[in-house]
């Protein structure tokens, strides 16, 4: 089994940070469209640091668990306005998931994460989710 969190969810209070993107309260969007079946939009709301919102790199990236599986990261680039990650996973389930996240302001971001897994060497998921990220304010 594996499980993959993409903190790009978990966001917590206050201004923008250098090189970051504004801590505080933001309104996610997110739009998923797995093996064909696109769901209708879901917005939540997460806090976001200032320590987090200041590391973009380690917040909106993925942290692995894997039973009877190996992962490595096979690609990652960061700057302050665009982050890009790839990670492979192989064994008893194989998985390709990516994620490319585009920072356009202090208070404005979206991304698309892409996952795809494989058991015996069929495909059993495909996954891409869009993400609309909007600073809202101060945590509550």
């Amino acid at each position: 089994m594996l499980v993959v969190l993409i903190a790009g969810g978990s966001l917590g209070a206050g201004n923008a940070a250098a090189d970051g993107i504004a801590a505080g309260e933001w309104k996610l969007t997110e739009t998923m469209v797995m093996n064909g079946n696109k769901t209708p939009p879901q917005s939540r709301t997460r806090c976001l640091s200032a320590e987090q919102a200041g590391d973009t790199a380690t917040t909106f990236s993925p942290e692995y668990r894997t039973v009877n599986s190996g992962c490595e990261r096979v690609e990652f680039k960061s700057t302050a306005t665009a982050l890009r990650w790839r990670m492979k996973c192989t064994g008893q389930m194989d998985m390709d998931v990516s994620g490319d996240f585009t920072f356009d302001t202090p208070k404005h971001y979206t991304a698309t994460i892409v996952s795809k897994g494989a058991m015996l060497g069929r495909e059993f998921v495909n996954t891409s989710v869009s993400i609309e990220g909007e600073h809202i304010g101060e945590c509550r």
